[in-house]
């Protein structure tokens, strides 16, 4: 049976308005998409290879700040540069309430290069396993940020890690605060870091 030209020109004119507002969807939710994973770059620290994005917290940014300043002098005092990044790893990776997904794990730039994949797994399967999606900024769940820092003690200890030995490793100790105690619960508030030195850099090797 041959449908009339006002039948056919009618289902062409629904299956082009059917492909373009799906078309269109696709679209959106791409282009959505891409401007909530669009983060810049705001500070670099070149010869570190640390970098400031504009998603970072206020805190974070103002200990950037501190450790570019740092790290500018002719002779680094160590123990401050470490002292620093320990506070800057503690407030990206434990402040789960800002992170778009258990994917966006905090902290990475501080540590081994060598070790960075088994972290990243070990994070998502862990501490970030639980953390719902937030592309759309419309997640409900109950997520700790971190609202201070304390360093408990630095030391000096020789340290062995895979092909690396450091004879003058530092061991810091530290405790933390969440700003809504009620979302905090049950997450860890204390922690135990190695850094060795790695060219210029003081790397994260563990974490306990």
């Amino acid at each position: 049976m041959k449908l009339k030209k006002g039948v056919k020109r009618f289902l062409l004119v629904l299956v082009i308005l059917v492909v373009g507002a799906v078309s269109f969807v696709v679209y959106q939710s791409f282009h959505k998409t891409s401007q909530v994973s669009d983060v810049k770059v705001l500070k670099e620290i070149k010869e570190y290879g640390y970098k400031l994005q504009d998603n970072k917290s206020n805190a974070y940014k103002k200990l950037f700040s501190q450790l570019e300043e740092e790290l500018s002098k002719s002779d680094v005092d160590e123990k401050k540069y470490v002292e620093l990044i320990t506070k800057m790893f503690i407030l990206d990776f434990y402040s789960l309430d800002e992170k778009v997904a258990k994917t966006d794990v905090g902290g990475v730039q501080f540590v081994y290069s060598d070790i960075l994949d088994n972290f990243l797994e070990n994070a998502e399967d862990t501490l970030y396993k639980y953390v719902e999606s937030d592309i759309y900024k419309q997640r409900k769940q109950d997520l700790p940020v971190v609202q201070d820092v304390k360093i408990e003690s630095i030391q000096n200890e020789t340290f062995a890690y895979l092909e690396e030995n450091d004879d003058n490793a530092f061991v810091v100790n530290v405790s933390w605060t969440y700003k809504d105690a009620d979302k905090a619960k049950g997450y860890q508030d204390s922690a135990t870091l190695v850094f060795i030195h790695h060219g210029k850099r003081l790397d994260l090797v563990e974490l306990k």
